[in-house]
């Protein structure tokens, strides 16, 4: 991928930072670590965060995230009971990176003045998205906060908690040179990078919610609102025939950020660009946004929602066992010696991005 000199961010002009929210979180990590208590068994940065389940073989994982501003699409749509099961969904494969099954889940849904029928929608999708995923929504909150929160607008965060037999947890850290990447397909953007969508789409290209994105049949308001997929019974699936040695979950910050965080020191993750078709509504965004594409593949998932790290004499099986579970699974790269970060491969062009 080609740099285009200095050119300043698209999602950064759009309001979002990722850079600026990386240096807050490394410089946030020590204090952060001061409040570690003896059952913490994960450090900061991982995908869910491992302790003790007292008592038992097991540990508890948990999670917190939100849906960002596809809340927005929500509201201009005026659709609303879908976004809970990205929520749930979004949470579930957050901890399913380390092996964990989901347990139970809590929300929080703060808005200025509480609309029944629209939080009734919203209660909706939160249990379907649990039923879906074998979890009980058994609590939350609801805060009505007229003057913090906008007139008609809403927020919508969730926290998780599952369990991991000790013995079962996936790390990374047994990845090593020669085992391979499987992609696994996304239904569109999933929860993240909705800022600088919603900039391209509707003020950039001037379409609405309503109009039909070009180069496909549908409406830009429903490719928007698309569930962010589960990948729990497909990993499940696997892991009873395969050892899975790595799983990340392709949110923020996209194939650049977050395969590295499940690499060993000295792995590199190659991945070949031309081993799936990048979903329409991306390839638009890239082009009527004018993105370089390395910005892409940061801010956007690009079709890839999970990549799963195994040993390459298991992906024959591995392929097979995720076909046979539903899924449409990419052998998207390997792991090589190198620095830890990611090189994308396209035809006659490569682009090493390190992560220290």
């Amino acid at each position: 991928m080609k740099r285009r000199g200095h050119r300043p961010s698209s999602y950064r002009r759009a309001g979002v930072d990722i850079d600026a929210m990386d240096r807050a979180l490394k410089a946030a990590k020590e204090t952060i670590r001061s409040t570690t208590t003896p059952g913490v068994v994960s450090d900061v940065g991982s995908f869910g965060g491992l302790h003790v389940s007292p008592g038992s073989a097991s540990l508890l994982v948990s999670s917190i995230d939100g849906v960002g501003t596809k809340l927005a699409v929500a509201k201009l749509t005026g659709v609303h009971n879908t976004i809970g099961r990205d929520l749930v969904n979004h949470c579930v494969n957050d901890i399913l990176t380390q092996g964990a099954r989901p347990l139970f889940f809590l929300d929080y849904l703060g808005t200025s003045t509480l609309d029944p029928s629209l939080f009734a929608e919203v209660i909706k999708g939160l249990a379907a998205g649990c039923r879906e995923n074998g979890c009980a929504l058994i609590g939350g909150e609801t805060a009505e906060m007229p003057g913090l929160y906008p007139v008609g607008e809403y927020d919508l965060v969730g926290a998780i908690v599952g369990a991991v037999a000790r013995d079962a947890v996936i790390t990374g850290e047994k990845i090593k040179p020669g085992d391979v990447l499987i992609g696994l397909p996304s239904s569109g953007l999933h929860t993240n990078g909705y800022s600088l969508a919603r900039k391209v789409l509707f003020k950039t290209a001037g379409l609405r919610v309503t109009s039909i994105l070009p180069g496909t049949r549908r409406r830009v308001g429903r490719i928007l609102l698309d569930v962010h997929r589960s990948y729990l019974k497909p990993v499940t699936a696997l892991r009873k025939h395969v050892k899975v040695r790595g799983l990340a979950h392709i949110t923020g910050g996209g194939l650049i950020d977050n395969v590295p965080r499940i690499l060993p020191r000295k792995c590199s993750a190659v991945i070949d660009c031309a081993t799936w078709t990048v979903p329409k509504v991306f390839q638009f965004i890239q082009k009527a946004g004018r993105i370089d594409p390395e910005e892409m593949y940061r801010v956007f998932n690009m079709g890839i929602g999970m990549v799963v790290v195994v040993r390459k004499r298991d992906a024959t099986l591995a392929l097979e066992t995720l076909g046979l579970a539903g899924e449409s699974p990419h052998l998207i790269g390997e792991v090589k010696s190198g620095p830890r970060g990611v090189t994308f491969h396209r035809p006659r062009k490569a682009k090493r991005i390190a992560k220290k």
